[in-house]
């Protein structure tokens, strides 16, 4: 007659070895503990919600404000920065007024109806603005948008007071 592990521990004084394993010892715990995870990811998106904002654009200009709302984004846009002292921009490369228009065009490939937005600081004089305006309109870009920012002064129209 064969024994098995059991009976051999059973019959042989094993009575004594024998473990609750329910009530004297703890069990391995089978739970994740997700609190040094959750300060983690917290910990990282606070960090990318302030680092988002200084990723959008490269050169600092000062925007004026106007009570225009903000415009839905479009397919890659090209933007062109116009700094206070008359600095032109495309993306975060100076370029000089007189290659402006070939430049754009080479960026382009021909696809005139790509948006392009114009940051152009509050500052700047209107005609450096106004020159660069005029050599995207007569380069042939059809979709070309001024970036400002919101909450500046009203135009004028008085809101309905409220009940």
């Amino acid at each position: 007659m064969a024994l098995s592990a059991n009976d051999a521990f059973a019959a042989g004084g094993g009575a004594k070895r024998r473990r609750r394993y329910g009530r004297g010892r703890r069990g391995a715990l089978s739970e994740i503990n997700v609190t040094p995870l959750v300060d983690v990811m917290l910990v990282l998106l606070i960090v990318f919600m302030i680092s988002a904002p200084l990723l959008t654009a490269g050169v600092p200009v000062e925007l004026p404000k106007t009570e225009a709302g903000a415009m839905q984004d479009q397919p890659e846009p090209i933007t062109l920065s116009i700094r206070a002292d008359g600095g032109i921009y495309v993306g975060e490369d100076p370029v000089p007024f007189a290659t402006l228009a070939p430049r754009l065009q080479a960026m382009t490939e021909g696809d005139t109806k790509r948006p392009i937005y114009v940051r152009a600081d509050g500052r700047a004089t209107y005609e450096v603005v106004a020159q660069v305006m005029a050599s995207l309109s007569t380069s042939g870009f059809t979709t070309i948008n001024l970036i400002t920012d919101t909450g500046g002064p009203s135009s004028g129209i008085e809101e309905p007071a409220g009940p």
